[in-house]
């Protein structure tokens, strides 16, 4: 698989319930992420832990993808989370709209450098999303 259907692959999951999300990850993976909330880095475990409490608060956490570009074992995403939470399972949400440059090693997420920004009420925002071809 090209790095490119690596990544389009990831996002496809629903990281909430894939009982083998972890396995896309590089035991040496690292992401360094800089949110609304600030810079925060997290390493396989930090993942593991990060999932682990997705898992406590939500019935689906999904991606819906906008853009994927890949230079050789380099691939860009642009996408949108949603998610359904405990308390409301009825009603999707957007949660965040995020880019995250991905690089693959050994077949696996290996070095992440992601931005996040909460979601607006524009239509345009959340209405962005076409479907992506690998």
């Amino acid at each position: 698989m090209s790095a490119k259907q690596i990544v389009k692959a990831f996002y496809d999951l629903d990281l909430v319930k894939d009982e083998n999300i972890l396995s896309h990850y590089h035991k040496d993976c690292e992401l360094r992420w800089h949110s609304s909330k600030g810079f925060t880095k997290l390493n396989y475990n930090g993942l593991e832990e990060m999932l682990e409490g997705l898992k406590q608060s939500f019935h689906s956490f999904k991606s819906r993808l906008s853009h994927l570009l890949e230079d050789g074992n380099m691939v860009t995403a642009r996408y949108t989370i949603y998610v359904t939470s405990i308390e409301r399972p009825e009603k999707e949400d957007t949660l965040a709209h995020f880019i995250t440059i991905w690089e693959v090693k050994d077949g696996k997420l290996y070095k992440g450098y992601e931005i996040s920004q909460l979601p607006d009420d524009s239509s345009e925002s959340l209405n962005s999303y076409a479907e992506i071809k690998v």
